[in-house]
């Protein structure tokens, strides 16, 4: 990864900001693009300070404009563009029947349009560097989870896309990894939006014993390097991926359970 450059989107927190550090660590240099410029500013600080190498761009990934500026950003600070790692993404929490449509869009925006958006623009790029190009999903894109309809909804979008750009470009070079945390402890919980679009504000579960986004992070960054079509993580992701194809039904009610148990639950 020494000298490569990654594109992050979402890489002023959570997963994002541990995957800028993780490949600088490793002498890659990082792109991040996110709203929140004063973390953009510490997490790029905190990676030259480091002896790395990194530059910010403020981005609203749900701008097809601000999505095709981090690319050139990237291009006209080094030159080139080998990874990029779709990574931004809001959460939600709220029945359907509740939901209000202006919400629904707003994480299908956030968590799918940005991927087609970023990536569109970075494949002239990626192509020339046989280079990879990264989907951050959930369980919730490998099962459609009670209570998260549109969050859910936006990975599987993206996991589609994913896999047809993979097949389009068999004989191209380009390699397309799709990862499946489970349930990670960052802050996307924090951020996530109610019925009405208002901040969640504080995490209904217990994230003591999520794994970590460092580990998240560590593990995307070797199936970039294996070049892995797909990695699902956590034990209960991985129950999720397995038991959701023989046991469909009982998997529903194990699910819709689990969620119950969340405090301040909707159901």
């Amino acid at each position: 990864m020494k000298d490569k450059v990654v594109i992050i989107t979402g890489g002023s927190s959570g997963i994002g900001e541990a995957l800028a550090y993780k490949f600088a660590t490793y002498g890659t240099k990082v792109v991040i693009g996110a709203r929140n410029t004063e973390a953009l500013e510490k997490v790029v600080a905190t990676i030259i300070k480091n002896g790395g190498d990194a530059v910010w761009l403020q981005t609203d990934v749900t701008s097809e404009t601000d999505c095709k500026n981090l690319v050139l950003k990237a291009v006209d600070s080094y030159g080139k563009v080998d990874i990029l790692i779709n990574n931004a993404g809001v959460s939600m929490r709220a029945i359907f029947n509740d939901l209000k449509l202006e919400v629904f869009n707003r994480v299908i925006d956030v968590n799918f349009w940005s991927a087609v958006y970023c990536t569109k623009y970075a494949m002239p790029y990626l192509l020339k560097q046989n280079g990879s190009v990264v989907g951050v999903s959930s369980a919730g894109g490998i099962k459609g989870l009670p209570g998260r309809s549109a969050y859910s909804a936006s990975k599987f979008a993206m996991n589609g896309f994913m896999e047809s750009l993979r097949t389009e470009n068999l004989k191209t070079g380009l390699h397309v990894l799709m990862a499946f945390p489970g349930f990670t402890a960052s802050n996307i919980r924090n951020a996530a939006l109610g019925a009405d679009g208002n901040i969640q504000g504080e995490s209904p579960r217990n994230e003591d014993k999520m794994m970590t986004a460092e580990e998240v992070a560590t593990h995307i960054y070797k199936a970039v390097i294996h070049r892995k079509n797909k990695i699902v993580l956590t034990r209960q992701g991985k129950l999720i991926n397995v038991l959701g194809k023989i046991f469909p039904g009982w998997t529903d009610k194990m699910i819709f359970k689990g969620m119950a148990k969340e405090p301040g639950s909707p159901f």
